[in-house]
């Protein structure tokens, strides 16, 4: 996805939150915008349905309402209107966006940690500790295991990383030898 259709998905994220705060459904429409981020996860079929210029909107708005029969009015109008106004293509990623801006508007920090192989609970509070006042907000903690590290760990908070893995000190160790 581009720079312009992440603005796009932004804004009408933003606009989809207000609506859902104004109509106290935030919970609702939370589960939804999750639901359709899994199905784009889930197969690549959806979002080819998506970006699809042969079927009429009217005809993705009817198989939407069915894929996701249990959604809240509110979801469903939003969807509606997405598709009407020919942004579906960037549905799921409004979706994400949506995810980003609820954990934001409740103070809620995701906060990624990245090892070579997983870490005790000792060695992860102890590294949430150094994080932790650098972080205005909750900490939502996600794990993850990648191998090509070789070891020690990388935090990503936003957009800002943390790189303390063997393999990043051994890149920078050559670059220096290199120079």
């Amino acid at each position: 996805m581009g720079i312009n259709s992440t603005k796009s998905a932004s804004r009408y994220a933003k606009a989809l939150l207000e609506l859902a705060i104004e109509q106290n459904k935030i919970d609702k429409v939370s589960s939804d915008m999750r639901a359709i981020v899994a199905a784009k996860n889930e197969t690549n079929e959806f979002q080819l349905f998506l970006n699809s210029p042969l079927i009429q909107s009217d005809k993705k708005i009817s198989i939407l309402n069915q894929l996701f029969e249990n959604f809240d009015t509110l979801s469903n109008s939003f969807i509606a209107l997405i598709t009407k106004n020919r942004r579906e293509g960037i549905l799921a990623e409004i979706a994400a966006s949506f995810d980003v801006l609820l954990k934001e508007h409740q103070g809620i920090v995701p906060v990624t940690l990245v090892a070579s192989k997983k870490l005790d609970e000792a060695t992860v509070q102890s590294i949430l500790a150094k994080v932790k006042p650098t972080v205005k907000g909750t900490i939502e903690l996600t794990e993850t295991i990648d191998e090509a590290l070789l070891g020690g760990f990388v935090v990503k908070i936003g957009n800002t990383q943390f790189d303390s893995s063997v393999a990043n000190q051994f890149k920078n160790l050559k670059q220096r030898l290199t120079r």
